[in-house]
């Protein structure tokens, strides 16, 4: 594969960017701390802004990694960042038995329901089967979350298998995994 780090990439409405530190408080305000965005994801919401910077400071320093693929969303026309999408290793799968590179996004909650996150999610499907040359990527929701689903199946991910992933607590969530090859 021939990494190449998180490059702005540009799509009809959206631009996505490496996110900085003066990120956090649109970070934390649009979506970060919002248990309604973070429902079903490995996280917790943020309980402060300066909890949101400190993350966002650790992100920072892996920018330079040509392996490290973390972009802010945001509206295009105005500027507004209302979500993040990264990329990375998921957890080893029991049906594969591999870790496999998966995407996962989040927006804030007045940006649902109108094709952004698909939109962002294919941006960077494509620089993934395109720029790195990746031969595969795999996409899990939480079972209870088939919003996220149709953003898989809308972004061209197949329904492959249920499994479970972990949230950083440890807790198992029951998941559908989703695979899009070359």
């Amino acid at each position: 594969m021939n990494h190449c780090g998180t490059r702005i990439l540009e799509t009809p409405r959206l631009l996505l960017r490496p996110l900085t530190m003066d990120d956090a408080q649109m970070m934390y305000d649009n979506w970060a701390s919002d248990p309604a965005v973070t429902k079903y994801l490995r996280w917790e919401p943020h309980p402060s802004w300066v909890y949101t910077a400190e993350l966002l400071h650790e992100w920072s320093k892996h920018y330079a990694d040509p392996a490290y693929y973390q972009w802010g969303i945001c509206e295009k026309d105005t500027g507004v960042l209302f979500g993040s999408l990264c990329l990375g290793p998921g957890e080893t799968d029991p049906v594969w038995q591999q870790p496999m590179w998966e995407p996962g996004y989040c927006i804030g909650r007045r940006w649902w329901n109108q094709g952004y996150t698909t939109e962002a999610l294919c941006a960077v499907r494509d620089l993934w089967f395109t720029t790195v040359g990746g031969e595969r990527l795999a996409c899990c929701h939480a079972a209870d979350n088939p919003a996220s689903g149709a953003v898989m199946r809308k972004a061209g991910f197949v329904y492959h298998h249920d499994s479970v992933y972990h949230k950083f607590d440890g807790a198992e969530v029951p998941c559908k995994v989703y695979l899009l090859e070359k």
